[in-house]
């Protein structure tokens, strides 16, 4: 329940905050790029917050990342095992397309009142700026390594420093960072749930004038933090030691 509750709200105010800036009428159109990274840093710190319960996941790529690591817990006393991680990864969709749901409806006026099908899809999922299926993929996995990569650091180093109450914060400034830095050229996905979830329900509410879903890039956003995340929990072992 708390995987479903955080990925909601991550979603809720992460597609929300590209609503208000993307749709037309709205009273933050054109509000610009930094705008959405500084409404997506605070969805993370908020669903953070609101996962805190589970192990403030919100995040399949963080899950995996976690589990090649080596944890042996998740949160709460919740043991890692194959149907931990198939139920939290299938919390964090249900909570995904709970906040999609909710978006569509916040904005529903917006979305009838918007032509282009390509702006409304982008309220729910990302897609690239230059489509180029290997860069693309490259891409979603530097920005998900740096995500796992540093989460996995902070938590060593917040709980060597006894600080690891802040850690909603720090990861919502590290996603701001990332989207300023790194979210150009594929709108920085870096979480499965958050992509794919949203990008079905697109594809299955009643909006009105929708363009296709883009089913030929959906498995970028998904395959590439996977990939990101894994890879950061692998390379944390030998690059971040635990300190005792």
């Amino acid at each position: 329940m708390s995987e479903i509750v955080g990925t909601a709200m991550l979603v809720l105010l992460g597609c929300g905050v590209v609503a208000n800036v993307a749709l037309t009428k709205t009273k933050g159109f054109n509000g610009g790029f930094l705008m959405v990274n500084f409404g997506w840093g605070l969805a993370v710190f908020v669903g953070v917050l609101a996962s805190y319960a589970s192990g403030a996941h919100i995040n399949p790529a963080v899950t995996l990342g976690l589990v090649a690591n080596g944890v042996d817990e998740f949160g709460m006393g919740v043991a890692v095992s194959p149907l931990s991680i198939i139920v939290y990864i299938v919390g964090q969709f249900i909570g995904a397309f709970i906040g999609a749901t909710l978006v569509w409806l916040g904005y529903k006026k917006h979305f009838d009142e918007t032509d282009d099908g390509a702006t409304k899809l982008g309220v729910f999922s990302t897609a690239p700026g230059i489509r180029s299926t290997a860069w693309n993929l490259v891409t979603e996995v530097i920005g998900t390594f740096v995500l796992v990569f540093t989460v996995i650091a902070f938590g060593r180093a917040g709980e060597a420093a006894g600080l690891a109450a802040l850690g909603a914060l720090p990861v919502a400034l590290l996603v701001v960072g990332i989207g300023a830095s790194l979210g150009g050229p594929t709108g920085y996905a870096i979480n499965p749930a958050r992509d794919l979830g949203p990008r079905i329900m697109h594809a299955v509410l009643p909006i009105r004038g929708k363009a296709s879903s883009d089913w030929s890039y959906s498995w970028i956003p998904v395959v590439g933090p996977i990939i990101g995340g894994l890879l950061a929990g692998w390379l944390a072992i030998p690059l971040l030691p635990v300190i005792s």
